[in-house]
């Protein structure tokens, strides 16, 4: 793939699609963006992106990436009401395994931007739109690769004009968790990923509702589920005063797909003001329900050979419970994987690539798997060790995040993928947390 002189392919127009679109067009002469819904001008939920109809938000690393992608752009959704969560603790309200860690703003320096899905999907959309080099093009379904001596060298499509035949020096796979990458694989004789599993058995309802402004000081409301209570709930304040409201269960644990289930599903552990709010507004859409069986890493980082001209983005890498709303966030950071690699050239792209975004990938995927084994036990799946060992310990660490401002920092900094896991194994954490414990005479609960 010789740099800009070349014509690079994106199947999907999700947020991965998008930001590796971006990426590409720095070093392309042409990117060509293919997906096979018609594409909104409006901000609203689409079908061939399920889950935007359900509670999302961008977390810090997640919005300084988009930023640096397209400058200007956070500062445009404020223009256009989308809230920010900055230094106010009353402005979000954080339960982590039965903990409340009360004060957990994200601080100045790390903002939490909540557009809704679809207003994010189509601010990037806009900006890219207005690249000469970019072209995005809906009503195209996809339906397979073209290869040429194990290489891939375009892509097979129907428009609404009739079937395409599109030559490419590369393309990426955005198609997230429907990603086709795994079976074109064997078609070029080369063999599936390996995948690493988190059992979830996930299901979660969500609706948009008007919420009146005055009813809840909060702009996000997060409750994870417990080992005792395989259930929670999440809400996000997103532009025109709209909230997307979900209630989920894990391990089989199921919400009903109508308001009133809801919020009687929640009726249990919700705050007694979040319920009000909640019973009083007004549904703007029909709830929706989607399950969500496992959290899903494919390990192209481990394989010893893959065909040149491909790659994949997004979901279809790696796809986490989205109770923890990492998604976005975990598709950027791949996104800012690629632009890596590419400053270093189109040699051994595949492997460079996947090698650097499998680092950031770690991180939210350990950080998770961890919660998700606290919750669920051995009911997750085969973990590895250093997983199944931290997991017994969250409880213990949560009731000392709870009760100590400097832990809760520390813990919302790698929470929020501003800061690696690693960076709360130290001795100085250790020493706080114990002492926390020690002083309030932890016995188990918080």
């Amino acid at each position: 793939m010789r740099t800009r002189e070349n014509h690079a392919i994106v199947l999907g127009a999700g947020m991965g699609g998008l930001l590796a679109a971006r990426v590409l067009a720095d070093h392309c002469a042409k990117v060509t963006v293919l997906d096979r819904d018609a594409l909104p001008g409006e901000a609203r939920p689409r079908r061939g992106v399920p889950q935007s109809a359900h509670g999302h938000t961008l977390l810090p690393k997640g919005g300084e990436l988009i930023e640096r992608f397209f400058p200007g752009l956070l500062a445009e959704f404020g223009r256009c009401g989308v809230p920010v969560i900055r230094e106010d603790p009353d402005e979000i309200r954080f339960e982590a395994v039965g903990h409340h860690l009360a004060g957990a703003a994200p601080g100045p320096e790390a903002e939490v931007h909540v557009p809704s899905r679809p207003m994010l999907e189509k601010g990037v959309r806009e900006r890219l739109a207005r690249m000469s080099n970019v072209d995005i093009r809906d009503r195209c379904a996809v339906e397979g690769l073209r290869f040429t001596g194990g290489c891939v060298t375009g892509v097979r499509a129907t428009s609404t004009d009739g079937p395409l035949h599109l030559d490419a020096d590369l393309v990426v796979d955005a198609l997230g968790r429907g990603s086709r990458t795994p079976v074109w694989l064997e078609e070029l004789g080369h063999p599936r990923p390996e995948e690493d599993e988190v059992k979830v058995r996930g299901t979660y309802s969500s609706l948009q509702m008007r919420i009146d402004p005055h009813a809840l000081r909060e702009k996000m409301v997060l409750i994870s589920a417990t080992r005792l209570r395989p259930k929670g709930m999440a809400l996000f304040r997103h532009e025109n005063e709209m909230w997307d409201v979900s209630v989920f269960g894990v391990g089989g644990c199921k919400p009903p797909s109508d308001l009133a289930g809801m919020l009687e599903f929640v009726a249990d552990f919700a705050p007694a003001h979040v319920l009000d709010a909640l019973r009083s507004g007004q549904p703007l859409s029909t709830p929706e329900s989607r399950t969500f069986p496992t959290s899903r890493w494919r390990r192209y980082d481990r394989m010893r050979a893959f065909p040149e001209g491909l790659l994949v983005l997004g979901d279809g890498v790696c796809s986490l419970n989205p109770t923890y709303g990492q998604g976005m966030t975990v598709a950027a950071v791949q996104a800012d994987a690629l632009a890596t690699a590419l400053r270093d050239g189109t040699h051994d792209l595949a492997r460079r690539y996947f090698r650097t975004a499998a680092k950031p990938i770690r991180d939210a995927w350990n950080l998770a798997a961890v919660a998700d084994r606290a919750i669920l036990g051995w009911r997750t799946g085969p973990l590895p060790l250093p997983v199944r060992a931290l997991a017994p310990l969250a409880d213990a660490f949560f009731s000392a995040v709870a009760n100590d401002a400097v832990l809760r920092d520390r813990f919302l900094r790698v929470f929020t993928l501003s800061a690696p896991p690693a960076s709360l194994f130290t001795a100085s954490t250790g020493l706080r947390a114990a002492h926390s414990l020690i002083r309030r005479g932890w016995g188990g609960s918080g």
